[in-house]
């Protein structure tokens, strides 16, 4: 947040007073007299104006992506390429995503200012379900739809049961629906990988009850206040 805006929002002057209290080197930012009237107040930053510390309370943002492939989740990408971020950019908030969704990977994501709430949808001691649809390579056999329903070894590591739902077989693919409880790296792509059944294509449709919808892909809209509820108390 600019820094004039940063001190009217914490109602100690309008912008405009608030660009004068640095000009006369009223304002320090983590111990040192401001000079920018630019400047971008970042997270962890210690703002005082006239010596007594300063702070504004964000109003929390809670926002549902429909990520397209081809997207990096994350803030920034040092290889420049495109970012959830870029997605969202018309938000006026410091927001980032809650867990991750690779390159390759479209659907549902949630992005957020709060730090409790992505702790609570992204751990896996929560054991709140993500759910996905797979296009595979091949079909799913009975003993490998329970392999998944048993849990599967992904090299080091024994995912929780999952829950399976064939929805429809192809002439050379298979379409799956799948609900996991963990989120590690790549996990859907070498639960199917391990079964000799590689993934083509892969959507994420919900996170526990909150589901993406008819989300146009790319589009993002706000949760609803009973499904911030839902994820939060899940």
């Amino acid at each position: 947040m600019r820094i004039n805006k940063y001190i009217a929002s914490a109602g100690i002057a309008s912008r405009r007073k608030a660009d004068e209290l640095i000009e006369n080197g009223n304002v320090k930012v983590n111990n040192i007299v401001l000079t920018e009237l630019g400047y971008d107040v970042k997270p962890g930053d210690i703002v005082e104006v006239n010596g007594r510390p300063i702070d504004v309370e964000e109003k929390k943002i809670y926002i549902m992506l429909n990520k397209p492939t081809g997207y990096i989740t994350s803030v920034k990408d040092e290889q420049l390429r495109p970012t959830v971020m870029d997605l969202v950019a018309e938000v006026d908030a410091r927001i980032f995503p809650v867990g991750r969704l690779d390159y390759n990977t479209s659907g549902l994501l949630i992005m957020t200012n709060d730090g409790d709430f992505a702790y609570k949808v992204a751990h896996p001691k929560h054991k709140l379900g993500k759910t996905y649809i797979a296009k595979i390579q091949g079909f799913l056999t009975r003993g490998k739809i329970a392999k998944l329903e048993k849990g599967i070894d992904i090299g080091g590591f024994v995912t929780s049961p999952a829950k399976v739902n064939i929805i429809k077989e192809l002439p050379k693919h298979t379409l799956v629906e799948l609900t996991i409880y963990e989120g590690k790296n790549r996990q859907v792509r070498k639960m199917f990988k391990a079964l000799g059944n590689p993934v083509v294509e892969l959507e994420r449709i919900a996170i526990g009850d909150v589901k993406l919808g008819r989300l146009a892909i790319g589009g993002y809209r706000k949760l609803t206040q009973k499904e911030i509820e839902h994820l939060s108390k899940a």
